[in-house]
């Protein structure tokens, strides 16, 4: 049996098969993607323990609604049949889904800045301007980059993000894996996370001291964001609104 695009079955698996077609093509739009490389994927049915997966091997920027994968992460069978995921997207997220149970979303990615600080001997993000100031004590790096992101590795992954509060974990040596209670919540995070490395990796460049949030004013900004409610639906809600003017296919 190979494996295809599962038809629409009610209102709400399509609207999250089309809110994550459409963080595929805004993501491909900041061009924050790797070509035909990196996944997102989204719990579809928690109590069938299904979730949605792009295809391997289709670029961001061509991803629609209808295109995506519903997979069991119980089901590694589906490596073996034709149409089968990545073989490192179905061990990264089959793990993330099984054995974190916030993860709703998770968004895989190797954009430029994140990577950037994942390829320094201490990764850490240092509150120096809002934006990062919001990922304070939020995040987790992984020191133990072990190679592609097959099950095993998928796994230890997936346990460095128990806790709850820790939405970002910064692979070292690899790129960036954001989860979220929803598309807009993952995508959003993900791309304020982008930003603030992107400021703090510049600002390291100039040579100048840096100017330090202290810890407890990153961490009171950082619970003033987590409380900010509405940014990031509001956020995506507009990315839509500019495809569907634009006329994208992404809900196709």
């Amino acid at each position: 049996m190979s494996i295809t695009a599962f038809p629409k079955k009610n209102n709400a698996c399509l609207q999250k098969r089309v809110d994550l077609a459409a963080a595929f093509q805004w993501t491909a739009r900041l061009n924050m993607h790797e070509a035909v490389a990196n996944h997102f994927s989204l719990i579809l049915d928690e109590e069938q323990k299904t979730f949605l997966i792009n295809p391997n091997q289709k670029h961001f920027s061509n991803i629609k609604a209808s295109d995506l994968l519903e997979l069991n992460w119980n089901d590694k069978s589906v490596l073996s049949r034709p149409g089968a995921p990545d073989a490192t997207a179905w061990g990264l997220h089959s793990s993330i889904h099984k054995y974190c149970n916030h993860a709703v979303c998770a968004l895989h990615i190797h954009s430029t800045y994140a990577t950037v600080l994942a390829s320094l001997s201490d990764s850490k993000l240092l509150p120096v301007d809002q934006n990062s100031a919001m990922f304070f004590n939020r995040y987790v790096i992984d020191e133990d980059y072990g190679g592609l992101a097959f099950e095993s590795e998928g796994k230890r992954c997936a346990h460095l993000l128990s806790d709850p509060k820790v939405k970002v974990l910064i692979m070292g040596n690899h790129g960036i894996l954001v989860i979220g209670n929803s598309v807009a919540d993952a995508f959003d995070r993900m791309y304020y996370f982008e930003r603030a490395c992107k400021t703090y990796i510049l600002a390291l460049q100039t040579g100048k001291p840096l100017r330090i949030i202290s810890d407890t004013i990153a961490e009171k900004a950082a619970r003033q964001l987590d409380n900010f409610s509405g940014d990031d639906s509001s956020h995506f809600k507009e990315i839509k609104l500019i495809l569907d003017k634009e006329g994208s296919d992404y809900a196709g």
